[in-house]
């Protein structure tokens, strides 16, 4: 039988003979878990998408089934979606998910028995709860249910199942299940569940026998460093040690992006499908450049979020480098939302999760802008293959001029319209020969970008580096220019010797006209040159 070479996964649960994986059951605490199933509790486990649950879930499963005290059920039931508000259907495709995983683990003839003489005794509305009761009194073991994906069903049906196995909860173990699991992206206590009437009730109060919410985490650097360096036992591959802050900068542990990047500049990178090949910062740099630009279903389904109001409300600020106080005057149900979606995190402020999500966001939001705007790379770019800086932003100055009012009123995120137009500009002209890194958050006051334009083909070649401070007028215009000074120079501390600087300064005051919004000057601070940039 031939062995097939491992690789990370990017789709689906992890199947641990051909996948590099970190071991789902070190993901969360097995002795809590454990515990509160066996005091016969009903809980919560939630995640944003494609960190993992489903494989930590069938870990946990098979683990508990080989102990031989329970019976362990996984049931996805996320096809309910396709029935909405439909109730009969939904609740008879809980039942025969149920009944078909099951199967698997008992054979199939006591569950499809038991599955045939519920449904023709018992309503749907009674469905659900009576096949649970008659199975676990014809089970010789204590049944422990996870139902995975609830939060795909909506209104009367969601609330029917919740319902459903609320109602014998009094019955478990004998009666019903010992212990059930519901897993899904959001804690059900903020589910705000619209039913076929308009009324709105909450999850809290259709599943009020919850116990605990469990939240699963991202990977730790500590686990990214082995699961790649599984990759490196298994093919003699090498990671050069300095793409490792770089992959946790890009990824924070999200466990989706954690492994795209791995299997993209390990195998979708073809001239590293040769082993020999050391893997360098610059091919990650290229790895997360591939992925952003692919767009792939992750970043689609999180990205096609930002045109909802909820979400909206939350990054807008951000974006717009707004004060950190603004996150006391946002709706918590959005924050929540958006935090549970895993496109923000909340420490020492509210900011945007990871590295890839700050560079696919203002791309995806400008991305008819950057189609729109004629400017040609080849404008900018001198004989060394540099950039030429000054020239791009005296041309964008008029571009701005002439256009700033027509296409900000295009952005859904017209707050930090000036922002999001120049970084459409500067990504019409660098893409594709160089990369930006950007940095933004509540707090900061202003959004640094770090143009990074490699001056050779290949990897290795001296780099060009350009760092652009922006920030929006607000009070005095020279206290404005001295404070963005001094955190551009800060910015110029930690970038390679030789770094441009340039401070951008965008005047929003209506009662300003062009001639003394657009101009630029030269400043020398702390030693350094610096251009600034009115706008």
């Amino acid at each position: 039988m031939t062995t097939v070479p491992k690789f990370f996964n990017t789709a689906g649960p992890i199947q641990p003979d051909i996948h590099y994986n970190v071991d789902p059951l070190t993901r969360f605490d097995l002795d809590e878990i454990e515990s509160l199933i066996d005091q016969q509790k009903y809980f919560v486990l939630h995640a944003p998408r494609q960190t993992g649950k489903t494989s930590c879930l069938l870990a946990l499963r098979d683990y508990l089934n080989a102990q031989g005290r329970y019976y362990a059920v996984y049931a996805n039931v996320e096809a309910g979606q396709a029935f909405l508000n439909n109730v009969e259907e939904v609740v008879r495709g809980v039942v025969s998910t149920i009944t078909s995983r099951l199967s698997l683990i008992i054979g199939k003839e006591l569950p499809e028995r038991i599955w045939r003489e519920t449904d023709r005794i018992l309503p749907y509305s009674r469905l659900l709860s009576g096949y649970l009761k008659r199975l676990c009194q014809a089970l010789d073991r204590p049944l422990v249910l996870f139902i995975d994906e609830i939060d795909a069903l909506v209104g009367d049906s969601l609330v029917s199942v919740l319902y459903q196995i609320r109602s014998d909860y009094d019955a478990r173990p004998a009666d019903f299940p010992q212990s059930i699991i519901l897993c899904g992206v959001r804690d059900v206590r903020d589910y705000r569940i619209v039913l076929s009437n308009q009324d709105i009730i909450t999850g809290g109060s259709a599943f009020n026998i919850k116990t605990e919410s469990l939240r699963l985490g991202n990977f730790s650097k500590e686990e990214i460093y082995a699961l790649y360096m599984q990759h490196t036992e298994a093919t003699g591959q090498v990671f050069d040690e300095a793409c490792f802050p770089l992959i946790w900068e890009a990824t924070e542990g999200q466990l989706w992006l954690v492994n795209a990047l791995g299997y993209e500049v390990t195998y979708e990178m073809k001239e590293n499908r040769d082993r020999s090949v050391r893997i360098i910062p610059e091919m990650i740099y290229k790895a997360q450049e591939n992925i952003i630009y692919r767009r792939d279903m992750h970043i689609y389904r999180l990205i096609d979020k930002l045109s909802k109001e909820c979400v909206r409300n939350v990054i807008g600020p951000i974006l717009a480098d707004e004060g950190v106080e603004v996150v006391g005057r946002m709706n918590e149900d959005d924050v929540l939302y958006v935090l549970e979606l895993g496109l923000v995190v909340l420490d020492k402020s509210l900011r945007i999760a990871n590295g890839i999500y700050k560079e696919s966001i203002p791309r995806w939001l400008t991305w008819t802008t950057q189609n729109g705007i004629v400017q040609e790379p080849a404008w900018y770019i001198n004989p060394d293959h540099s950039l030429n800086m000054p020239k791009l932003l005296l041309d964008f100055q008029q571009f701005f001029r002439q256009n700033a009012d027509a296409w900000i009123e295009r952005f859904d995120y017209k707050e930090s319209g000036p922002q999001l137009l120049l970084q459409a500009f500067l990504q019409r002209v660098v893409n594709g020969s160089g990369y930006i890194d950007r940095e933004y958050g509540l707090g900061r006051g202003r959004t640094d970008l770090l143009i990074r334009k490699p001056l050779t083909d290949g990897y290795g070649g001296p780099i060009q580096y350009i760092v652009l401070e922006l920030k929006i007028k607000r009070g005095d215009q020279e206290t404005t220019i001295r404070r963005g000074l001094e955190q551009t120079s800060e910015y110029l501390d930690h970038c390679p010797a030789g770094t441009e600087g340039h401070f951008i300064l965008f005047n929003r005051d209506k009662g300003a006209n062009w001639d003394d919004k657009i101009w630029h000057r030269t400043e020398e601070y702390q030693g350094r040159t610096i251009m600034v940039w009115g706008m």
